[in-house]
C-alpha cells in the first residue's frame, strides 16, 4: 500500500501540449526528468538523511508515471538522452532509466499491481548501497580495481540492509533488491517463478540492459539491438521472456538511439510504430556524417525508401542535435498516418 498524503498524478497532457516550438521548450520539457534525476540522486546518496525515505520513493515513482503517460516516446527518448550521457550522477539516471522500462514491461508481462510497484521501487534504489561508488566507476579510466569488485558483489545484499534500516517493510522490494545480481536463477517460465525470483529475474535484465547502452570512460556504450541481443542470450533454450517483453514495448531500437539507414544516412530514433523494428526516425546525417540543416521525417514502416541495417552506439556518435525539431517531427509523425 502506498503512504497516505502522495501528491496526485499530474493530468495527461493531449498531443497539442507537447509542440515544441524551439529549443527553450525542448529543454523545458527535459527539465522535470533531469529534477527527478537530482532528486532521486539525493535519496539514494544520503538515505539515513531522509525523512520518510519510503514515501519519497513512492513520490518520485508517481512523478516518473505522470512523465510517461504524458507521451511514452518523448519519455522514452529523454531518458535515453540522460542514459547515453557520461553525467556525474550516473547511477541515479541508470536507477530512473530502469525503473521507467520496468515500469513500461511490467504491462507486457502482466504482473500484478503489487508485483509492478515492488519491482519500480526495486529498480530505483537497487544500487543504494553503491551509490557513490558507481558514479566513480562511471568517470574512472581504468576497470575496477578488487576493492571495487569486492563491494560491487555485495552491494545487492547491502542495499536491502540499508533499505530496512530506512523503514522498507516490503518484502517483496528487499528480496528483489537483494537477488537482483543472482545469476542461479532458474530458466524457466516466469509464471513459474516465486515473486521475488521472478521480479529479481527481470530487474537483473533491465539493469543489465540499461547499463550496456551507457558510456563509461573505459567503454563506449553499446548499441540498443546489441544490447538486448546480448539480454536475450542469456537463455538460448527459451526465448528470454524478458528480453521479447522489452522489444514488445520499447523495440529494437527505442526512441532516442541511433540507427543507420541502409543506403548509409543516419537517423535518429523519434517513435515507436506498431512493429518493433520499424520506427518512425528523424534522418540526421548522410553516410559521411554531414548534418543535414534540418532533421528530416522517414517513416520505416513504409514499403519504400531505405529501412534500418543497424543500431549504432549513441556513445560514438559526435553529431550535435536539434532536438526540439527532432520532436516536433515526432509529434507530426503522432498525428499523421
Amino acid at each position: 500500500m502506498p503512504p497516505k498524503g502522495l501528491l496526485p498524478a499530474e493530468r495527461p497532457p493531449t498531443i497539442d501540449d507537447m509542440h515544441i516550438q524551439d529549443e527553450g521548450e525542448y529543454e523545458e520539457l527535459m527539465s522535470p526528468w533531469a529534477d527527478l534525476e537530482a532528486g532521486l540522486r539525493v535519496i539514494l546518496t544520503h538515505p539515513q538523511r531522509v525523512q520518510e525515505f519510503e514515501r519519497r520513493v513512492w513520490q518520485y515513482d508517481r512523478w516518473m508515471q505522470s512523465l510517461l503517460v504524458r507521451d511514452a516516446d518523448v519519455g522514452l527518448y529523454l531518458l535515453f538522452q540522460l542514459a547515453t550521457s557520461p553525467v556525474v550522477g550516473y547511477s541515479a539516471a541508470h536507477s530512473l532509466v530502469s525503473a521507467a522500462l520496468c515500469h513500461l514491461v511490467a504491462d507486457n508481462l502482466h504482473l500484478a499491481a503489487a508485483e509492478r510497484n515492488s519491482l519500480v521501487h526495486a529498480a530505483l534504489t537497487m544500487n543504494l548501497a553503491m551509490t557513490e561508488l558507481q558514479d566513480v566507476l562511471a568517470m574512472q579510466q581504468e576497470r575496477p580495481t578488487q576493492e571495487q569488485q569486492d563491494a560491487i558483489r555485495v552491494h545487492p545484499v547491502r542495499g536491502a540492509m540499508m533499505l530496512a534500516n530506512v523503514g522498507i517493510l516490503d518484502e517483496l522490494w528487499l528480496d528483489t533488491v537483494g537477488k537482483h545480481h543472482d545469476v542461479t536463477l532458474e530458466a524457466v517460465p516466469l509464471a513459474s517463478m516465486s515473486p521475488a525470483r521472478r521480479l529479481a529475474r527481470i530487474l537483473r535484465a533491465v539493469d543489465r540492459y540499461g547499463a550496456l547502452i551507457s558510456p563509461r570512460k573505459f567503454r563506449a556504450g553499446r548499441s540498443a539491438t546489441d544490447s538486448v541481443r546480448t539480454i536475450m542470450g542469456d537463455s538460448p533454450d527459451y526465448a528470454d521472456e524478458v528480453g521479447q517483453a522489452l522489444v514488445n514495448t520499447i523495440g529494437l531500437c527505442p526512441p532516442g538511439t541511433f540507427v543507420r539507414l541502409d543506403n548509409e544516412d543516419i537517423a535518429i530514433v523519434m517513435r515507436r510504430s506498431n512493429q518493433p523494428n520499424r520506427p518512425h526516425v528523424a534522418v540526421v546525417a548522410d553516410g559521411e556524417g554531414n548534418m543535414l540543416p534540418q532533421p528530416r521525417l522517414h517513416r520505416t514502416t513504409g514499403a519504400r525508401g531505405p529501412q534500418i541495417r543497424s543500431a549504432l552506439a549513441s556513445s560514438l556518435m559526435r553529431i550535435r542535435l536539434s532536438h526540439h525539431l527532432i520532436l516536433q517531427l515526432g509529434a507530426y509523425a503522432a498525428q499523421t498516418p
